[in-house]
Order: structure tokens, then sequence, then C-alpha cells
């Protein structure tokens, strides 16, 4: 009835996905105590098997254990101190990674373009700043959930690079904080949120455009004043001001070098825009009519390579939901910490699929494949044949009517 479980998984995700997966052929009463404390000790730095995340290609435990051992002492172990010096948590050692890797390419491919234009070059500049975007916008998550992500004595680097290595990703200055924290968080898809889908039909390809084109054209204008009609004058004006003075910088360098400035500064930012809203309507398809404002019920959560080994566990939507300024490494212990108000809400847990393939699979109206990608998170969901996964799905896809819409404007239940 399950799909295999991918090896490719972080090692976090394998041992969530052996654990609920093996509950599924256990009578009821087992314990997944153990597999917490296996998850607890990756995290904790006085922990033997506490494991940094350093690349997110490969897990470090297997570096360790495989790299030559002059590799391993004279380059890894002194790259991560260094490292761990640098971030706010010890386990983030790809931060720096990726921010290093950002500097010694995204910045001179850039500068080169502006320099020395080609074709192929900017292109090829736009492909692989597609490929950069989903781990630089979840670490760029991370960020805005906490604050920053580096030790507060490199308080003025944490500030600043946001502003230089955003408009290279997509970003538009601080949008993502605006939009994401300040009122996708606060109405948590419901009626107010820019961003719901309770208002579409989830598997509807013509819902799917209009989701995406409101967003593509109308954000910039949407957001300030989603704002005004909260009353949050102030707020309302810093999000045009970073928006419009970063359109009006790219305006600029458009007069300077139009086609450069197409493949390092406009493609990525439509690509992000159109890729914002794939995704978000992947994280909330499926909501339950019944009770629409509980997070359990308007979120899912994935374990799947993309999502989670190089996307910072964005597939831990439910979870992020339910604390956003939880780190990013935690989901999984949480997640089974609390399965059994996963189980008693009838949360949904899929594997092997990420947002994208999901959206894909939604307008294709192929819930088989979606049901066979299902993980059972209670005895409930177990007993269900794949037939009854379908419908369940099926069921929490459909828009929302006006008058239901406006009985559930209320506040999220968590």
């Amino acid at each position: 009835m399950h799909l295999p479980v991918n090896p490719q998984l972080t090692l976090p995700d394998l041992l969530v996905i052996k654990e609920l997966l093996s509950q599924d052929e256990q009578e009821n009463g087992h314990s997944n105590k153990d597999t917490i404390e296996m998850l607890k000790s990756l995290n904790e730095t006085s922990d033997p098997d506490f494991d940094p995340t350093v690349f997110q290609l490969w897990e470090t435990h297997l570096l360790r254990e495989k790299l030559p051992r002059p590799i391993r002492q004279d380059l890894l172990e002194p790259y991560i101190r260094w490292a761990q010096d640098i971030v706010r948590f010890p386990t983030d050692v790809v931060v720096v990674t990726h921010l290093l890797l950002y500097l010694t390419t995204t910045i001179p491919s850039a500068l080169w373009l502006f320099n020395h234009f080609s074709w192929i070059h900017g292109l090829l500049h736009w492909i692989v700043h597609v490929w950069y975007t989903g781990s630089y916008t979840l670490m760029k998550h991370q960020y805005i959930h906490m604050n920053g992500v580096l030790a507060s004595r490199y308080h003025l680097v944490d500030l600043l690079f946001p502003y230089i290595l955003d408009p290279f990703m997509g970003h538009t200055w601080n949008s993502y904080y605006y939009h994401h924290v300040k009122m996708h968080h606060v109405e948590g898809n419901g009626p107010r949120d820019l961003s719901s889908t309770m208002s579409y039909d989830r598997d509807s390809i013509a819902d799917f455009a209009r989701y995406v084109g409101r967003f593509f054209f109308l954000v910039s204008l949407e957001l300030p004043w989603y704002f005004i009609r909260k009353g949050q004058y102030s707020t309302s004006f810093k999000t045009a001001f970073w928006e419009f003075s970063n359109f009006l910088a790219i305006a600029l360098l458009f007069r300077y070098d139009a086609q450069a400035t197409l493949c390092v500064f406009l493609l990525p930012l439509w690509t992000l825009r159109v890729g914002f809203m794939a995704g978000n309507w992947a994280q909330h398809a499926f909501v339950d009519p019944r009770d629409p404002s509980s997070d359990f019920k308007s979120s899912i959560t994935l374990i799947d390579v993309a999502s989670n080994r190089f996307c910072f566990n964005d597939g831990y939507h439910t979870s992020h939901h339910l604390h956003p300024r939880r780190h990013w490494r935690e989901h999984p212990v949480a997640l089974l910490r609390d399965q059994e108000r996963y189980s008693d809400e009838q949360a949904l847990v899929f594997q092997n699929v990420d947002y994208f393939m999901l959206t894909v699979n939604l307008l294709r109206k192929n819930y088989a494949h979606l049901a066979q990608c299902m993980v059972p998170i209670g005895a409930e969901q177990r007993a269900m044949s794949l037939e009854q996964r379908e419908d369940l799905l099926r069921s929490r896809t459909r828009r929302f009517s006006g008058l239901h819409l406006e009985q559930n404007s209320g506040s999220k239940r968590r």
C-alpha cells in the first residue's frame, strides 16, 4: 500500500518515517520514545551523537565515517568549529556554507554579466539561481522567524546580508517578512489571509491560475492595503517603501543594462513569485471543512528529500504553524512527540512527494497517487483503504462558500 522509503532522506526523516510505518504493522501500545531520544541526541551538543548540518547533499556523520582522516581532521572539523563560532545555533553550520556559496558564485557571476553579458551565461545564471532559491528562501524563512541566523557578535553581517542577496534570489527587500510573518501567520490561511486557499478548488487548474495571478500582479498593492485595513499604518508604509524601492533599483539597473538585469533580477523575481504560490497552494491544499481553523487540519507534513534535505525541513509545515519560532532541526522530534494530537486531529502526513509535485498531482486530480503517498498517523487512518484515503483527500480540497468563510474568519485554533 505504501511507496518505498526513499534512502536519500535525511537521517531524522528516515527515523521518523520508519517509526511511523513500523506502527502501521504493530499492535496499539507501541512506544516511540526510543526514536524520540535518538532524534534529540542528534541536536544536543553534549551528546556523542550530535550531528550538525554542514552540507545539504551529505550527512555529517557519513562524511566523518568516509572521508580520509587527513581531510576530516585538517579540513572538515576545523571548518565546523570555525562556522559554529559564527552561527547562532551549533547545528547550523550549513548557513555559513550557503553564505560562502553565494559570495563566491552569485555575486561574481552577476558582476561578470553586467560587464561581459552573453545569453548563454545569463540563462545559466538564472537556471542555477532557480536551484539556489529554494534553499536560500527557507534559510531566510528561519531568519525572519528567529530575527537572524548568526551569532550576536556578527549582528551587522546578519542585518545586512539579506539586503545584498535577496534581490539576486528573487526577493524584494523585507517583503517576505511582512507577507509571511506579519500577515500569513497572523491569519493562518483564514479568509483574511491574502494567500488563503479557502476560496479555491485546490484541484482546479483555472482556480490555481487565478490564485497565482492574483499574487503575481496584485500583492505589491494588496499587502500595504491589508495593513491599512488593520490600522497598522506604519507597517503599511514600510511594506510599500521596501517593495517599491526595490522595484526602483531594478528599474534603474534595467536602464543601465536591460539584458543583465533581466537574467540577474527579473527572471528570479518572476520565478520566485510563481514558486511561492505553487508551494503555498500545496501547503494549505487540504483544509477540513468541519474545522478549518485548526492548524492540524489546514496544513500538512511532507517527509521528502526536496523539502527537508534541501530546504531546512520545510516539509514539517504543520509543526511550523503550531510553533512558528521552532528551530528547523526540532520539527522531526516535535512530530513524534505530538503524534497523539496529530492522530486525534486527523492531520495529514505524506512521503515521497514534494510541494511542487503535490500541486501537479492535485491539478491532475491524481488522488490515487496522493493516497499512496499518505503515511497513516493513527489507528483511524491505518484502517482506511486506499479508496477511503482518496475520498478523505478529495473532501478537503473543495472551496468554501462565502457564508462558510465569514463564519470561519476568526483566529486560528492550535
